[in-house]
């Protein structure tokens, strides 16, 4: 069984070879780690290929810039079985890829908790999931998504069912992959933390409730809740009618 790490950069030179290096000590030798670098001005992708190991697959975003095409990038030259999301500047925790492989055994997607921390890696919340009170539930996740991709690992199938990924730029790309597991298969959240999730300026989501997450106006919040509950309606219809065939 082949594992990829999804992990999209983006003048990231502070902390990314710490999150590398996290990664490459637990992940197997036929592994890889898919990286997408949207662009970097730094030297990112100087302390990437310094690294020099063969399990580490560079690509560059040619295409639209961004967050969520830049992961969508990596996400499409996946070929494990199992795949991992991951951000530029966390540290995984150790035991955090056996713990997720062996239950992704019996699921189709886990969410591991994560311990919050401030840019030198200081404890700032020992419990992501108290922040949001993190689980299952698609309506639930639509108000106030508890799916951040860096906590999430899923098996091909998931990833085959997300793909073609939304058009629209609302639809986050972690809430749908969550959401689509939801509708296919099994998802499982587990309460211990295998991850630092590091908060620093450059961090690109923001913590907070419904109204203080991000600085755009209300009605756009909203707007986006309705689009991707839209969009899973759509996929939960098409999955049953499949299933009926």
């Amino acid at each position: 069984m082949k594992i990829s790490i999804c992990l999209a950069t983006y003048n990231g030179e502070k902390f990314i070879f710490e999150q590398i290096d996290s990664i490459l000590n637990q992940i197997g030798q036929h592994d890889e780690i898919i990286v997408s670098d949207d662009g970097s001005t730094d030297k990112t992708l100087e302390i990437i290929r310094n690294i020099n190991d063969d399990r580490i697959k560079i690509l560059i975003n040619k295409g639209e810039r961004g967050y969520t095409p830049n992961f969508q990038n990596a996400l499409k030259e996946a070929s494990g079985d199992i795949i991992f999301i991951s951000d530029q500047d966390d540290v995984w925790l150790p035991g955090k890829y056996d713990v997720m492989v062996e239950n992704l055994k019996t699921n189709d997607l886990v969410v591991t908790n994560s311990m919050v921390t401030d840019e030198v890696l200081n404890v700032t919340n020992q419990s992501f999931f108290t922040i949001y009170n993190s689980g299952t539930g698609i309506i639930k996740n639509i108000v106030c998504s508890t799916y951040y991709g860096c906590c999430m690992a899923f098996t091909k199938r998931i990833l085959n069912y997300s793909m073609p990924f939304p058009k629209n730029k609302e639809v986050s790309i972690d809430l749908w992959i969550g959401l689509v597991a939801e509708v296919v298969g099994k998802v499982k959240f587990i309460e211990k933390p295998y991850l630092l999730y590091r908060r620093s300026d450059n961090t690109v989501t923001q913590l907070g409730s419904l109204l203080s997450r991000s600085d755009r106006p209300f009605h756009m919040k909203i707007y986006k809740r309705m689009v991707t509950l839209f969009a899973v309606s759509k996929l939960a219809v098409k999955y049953k009618l499949s299933k009926k065939m």
